[in-house]
């Protein structure tokens, strides 16, 4: 059972920050998110899980590119 778990908990632990950063910048919580995402994957036969992927990566790249410099001198 733990072959199944730890998968479960890195998911849970990690993945679920995507949902928070949309739920953030939309001023909602990121339970309904989370809920409309699974609700979208159900509907939809797995376009959510899609989206949810792309999303994650926008946002990785977003991260990388725009970094916050402490002063003009870090250009």
């Amino acid at each position: 059972m733990t072959v199944f778990y730890k998968p479960l908990h890195f998911f849970q632990k990690h993945g679920y920050y995507v949902c928070q950063r949309i739920a953030d910048r939309l001023g909602i919580r990121a339970k309904i998110v989370r809920t409309s995402f699974m609700y979208l994957t159900f509907v939809t036969l797995g376009f959510g899980f899609a989206l949810y992927l792309f999303l994650a990566f926008w946002m990785r790249i977003k991260d990388i590119i725009y970094t916050k410099r402490s002063s003009v001198f870090d250009l």
